[in-house]
C-alpha cells in the first residue's frame, strides 16, 4: 500500500464575487512575460510545503463555522478560491505563439480562469516526528506530498500553473504548493502562501494586494514583448535529452543554525579581513561557511573549480524600484568562482569577501547590461546547466515569511521543498523555526557528500 493515498482532485476557480477595483484593474486576459520569467520553461517548478500539527476537533468546528464550510477540506478549497480572486493569474494557463519559419516560440499568461489543482490525499501511517526526526529527509514521502510531480513549466500550457495538495498524516497535516516558475519566484509563492493563509483565518481581504503588472525597461534600447525564444514545443531532442541524462542518487538533509551561530561566523569573517564596521552580512558570512564545508566534503583537487550561485533580487536594484509585492520573477542567478585550494586555504572571510564584491557589482546598469545581453542571446535554464561541475546553487530565501503561513490553528512546524528542480548541490535557505535571525538549511548532495558533511567537525559544530 502506498504511503499518501489520493482521495480527490478537483480544479478550483477563483470565487465569483466582485474583486477589489485595484485588482479589476489590473487583471488582465494576457500578461506578457519578462525576460527573468522566460528562463525557466524547461526548468520545474517551485514546490515548498509546511508541516502542521493537526487541529483539535475544536479548532475544525470553528473554522468550519467561520466559513460556513461543510468539512476542514471543504473550507481550505474554499479560501483558497476566495484567495484566488486577488492572485487571478493563478486560476490561468501558459500559452504560447509559435513561428515555424523562425523556429521560436513566445509565451504569455492567459487569465481564463481554468482553475488550479486542489488535491486531497492521506498518509494514516505517517506522523509528525517520522518527518521532523528523521536525520535525512524521507524523500519517498515527502516529495508525495506535493501535486504536479515531474511537470516542466513550459507544460503549464496544459497543466494548472497553480497545484495544492493537502494531505492528512496521522497527527497532522502537510500543505503542499506547487507553482509554475515562470509565473512567479520565492518572493511571489510565499506572498500567495501568506495570502492564502489569511483568508484561511477568516479574514475578507488580504494585507498585501499583489502587483500584477509585469516590468520592461521603458526605454528606445529594449525590444517589445512578446519575446521570442529559440525553442519549438514540437522539438523531441530538446525535450527528451533532459530524459537521456542518467541522474546520480541524490540525498537530503536539513540543518539548523541558532542566531549566535550565524552571528559568530559573521564575526569570524569581518574579523579575518580586519574589518570593523561589518561589512560582511551574516548571511554572506554563513554561506561562505557552508561552500569551504561542502568543498572539503567532496573532497577536490586543489586546483578544481568551484563556484556558489547566488540570486540576485532585482525588486530593489531597478530604478524606480519595484513595489515589494511586484507578482512575477524579479531575479537572475550570478556565480562567484574559485579554485578548491584556493577557497580552502584563504579562509572564510575571503570567501565571504568575494561574495559581497560579487553582489554589490549588481546595480542598476548591471541589472540592464545583462536584461538587455539575454535579449540578444536568451540562456534557457535546464539541470544539466544550472547543476553542473562543482557548484552550490542557493535558491530561497531566509527573509520570507515562511512561519506567518498560520492557516487558523498554529503555525507551521517546519517547512519542506518537493522535488522539482533538485540536483548535487542544491541548496534550499529558510528561517529558523524558533528563532529569528537563525537558519534551517536543506542541503541535497550525492550520499557519500552529504555524510562526509555530516561527519566534518567544523561544519558541524556551528549545527544546533
Amino acid at each position: 500500500m502506498e504511503e499518501v493515498q489520493v482521495i480527490s482532485t478537483a480544479l478550483i476557480a477563483a470565487e465569483k464575487e466582485a474583486v477589489l477595483a485595484s485588482i479589476e484593474e489590473q487583471q488582465q486576459q494576457k500578461i506578457d512575460l519578462t525576460p527573468w520569467d522566460l528562463r525557466f520553461p524547461l526548468l520545474g517548478t517551485i514546490q515548498k510545503g509546511l508541516l502542521f500539527h493537526k487541529p483539535t476537533p475544536q479548532q475544525q468546528e470553528q473554522i468550519c463555522k467561520s466559513s460556513m464550510s461543510s468539512s476542514f477540506i471543504h473550507h481550505l478549497k474554499t479560501s483558497l478560491s476566495r484567495t484566488l480572486q486577488f492572485f487571478p493569474l493563478l486560476a490561468g494557463r501558459l500559452a504560447a505563439t509559435v513561428d515555424a519559419g523562425e523556429k521560436t516560440t513566445s509565451f504569455f499568461i492567459d487569465c481564463n480562469s481554468a482553475g488550479a489543482q486542489f488535491v486531497h490525499a492521506v498518509a494514516p501511517r505517517v506522523t509528525t516526528a517520522s518527518i521532523l526526526e528523521s536525520i535525512y529527509v524521507p524523500c519517498h514521502v515527502v516529495h508525495s506530498f506535493f501535486s504536479l510531480n515531474g511537470i516542466r513549466n513550459f507544460e503549464g500550457i496544459s497543466t494548472p500553473l497553480l497545484g495544492v495538495q493537502v494531505t492528512e498524516l496521522a497527527d497532522g497535516y502537510f500543505i503542499g504548493c506547487t507553482l509554475n516558475h515562470m509565473v512567479g519566484d520565492g518572493a511571489s509563492f510565499w506572498h500567495f502562501f501568506n495570502s492564502w493563509s489569511e483568508i484561511s483565518r477568516g479574514s475578507g481581504k488580504i494585507s498585501k494586494l499583489p502587483d500584477l503588472q509585469r516590468w520592461f525597461p521603458k526605454d528606445e534600447d529594449t525590444p517589445i514583448v512578446p519575446i521570442e525564444l529559440p525553442l519549438m514545443l514540437d522539438d523531441k531532442n530538446l525535450f527528451d535529452d533532459e530524459l537521456k541524462i542518467k541522474r546520480p542518487m541524490l540525498k537530503e538533509r536539513v540543518f539548523h543554525f541558532s542566531r549566535e551561530s550565524v552571528a559568530r561566523l559573521k564575526a569570524k569573517a569581518n574579523s579575518e579581513l580586519g574589518i570593523t564596521d561589518t561589512n560582511i552580512s551574516s548571511l554572506q558570512a554563513f554561506l561562505a561557511h557552508l561552500w569551504r564545508s561542502v568543498t572539503r566534503a567532496r573532497h577536490l583537487d586543489a586546483m578544481e573549480e568551484v563556484a556558489i550561485s547566488l540570486i540576485i533580487g532585482t525588486r530593489s536594484r531597478v530604478e524606480p524600484p519595484l513595489s515589494e509585492t511586484y507578482f512575477g520573477n524579479a531575479a537572475y542567478l550570478m556565480p562567484v568562482k574559485a579554485k578548491a585550494g584556493e577557497l580552502l586555504e584563504k579562509g572564510l572571510g575571503w570567501a565571504a569577501l568575494e561574495m559581497n564584491k560579487m553582489v554589490a557589482s549588481q546595480d542598476y546598469e548591471q541589472v540592464l547590461k545583462l536584461y538587455r545581453e539575454w535579449l540578444e542571446s536568451p540562456l534557457i535554464y535546464n539541470k544539466s546547466t544550472v547543476f553542473v561541475g562543482y557548484r552550490l546553487g542557493i535558491s530561497s530565501s531566509p527573509r520570507f515569511n515562511v512561519y506567518g503561513t498560520d492557516f487558523g490553528w498554529g503555525k507551521p512546524l517546519a517547512v519542506r521543498s518537493g522535488m522539482a528542480n533538485k540536483g548535487d548541490g542544491k541548496v534550499t535557505l529558510f528561517p529558523g523555526v524558533h528563532e529569528d535571525g537563525s537558519f534551517d538549511i536543506e542541503v541535497c548532495l550525492l550520499p557519500e557528500t552529504l555524510e562526509a558533511l555530516g561527519k566534518d567537525k567544523e561544519f558541524m559544530e556551528t549545527v544546533s
